[in-house]
């Protein structure tokens, strides 16, 4: 696929500063691949999510201990 692009002023010299060694052709699609990424991540997280029994987490939640936790548990 080819497109025609318009890319403001103030980007295409942003671009040029960050693109390294890169095309800005290269530097283009790899931003689309990231952003496809990036939706399709949100998608993947938000389905378990709309899944969720809200009350059902609260429940596990209080069944938590107030023991504070074991040192090898701790981050350090």
């Amino acid at each position: 696929m080819k497109y025609a692009l318009r890319i403001p002023d103030h980007y295409a010299e942003e671009i040029h500063t960050l693109k390294g060694d890169s095309s800005i052709n290269q530097f283009i699609v790899t931003a689309v691949v990231e952003k496809i990424a990036t939706l399709k991540t949100l998608d993947y997280l938000k389905q378990p999510a709309e899944r969720g029994d809200q009350s059902h987490a609260l429940k596990v939640l209080k069944q938590a201990s107030s023991e504070p936790p074991l040192a090898s548990d701790r981050v350090h």
